[in-house]
């Protein structure tokens, strides 16, 4: 997905150095900021799914083929 965002002159000389420096984009330089950036939340994020289920007493699939009986 494309976005527009504004950077201060400053970062964005910056940027293009860092980027020029690493042998990639200035964008794949962005795109691997915003990932490493975003990392911590994903893995939170994960682990609340985690045991989501377990204080269900039925089973997942006798769930599903219940809820699926109704249709």
């Amino acid at each position: 997905m494309r976005t527009l965002i504004d950077i201060p002159e400053e970062d964005f000389k910056l940027l293009t150095q860092v980027a020029k420096k690493l042998s990639i984009s200035r964008a794949e330089f962005v795109r691997q900021s915003v990932a490493a950036s975003l990392a911590p939340h994903r893995r939170k994020m994960n682990h609340a799914a985690f045991g989501a289920w377990s204080d269900f007493s039925e089973d997942g699939v006798a769930y599903q083929e219940r809820m699926r009986s109704e249709w």
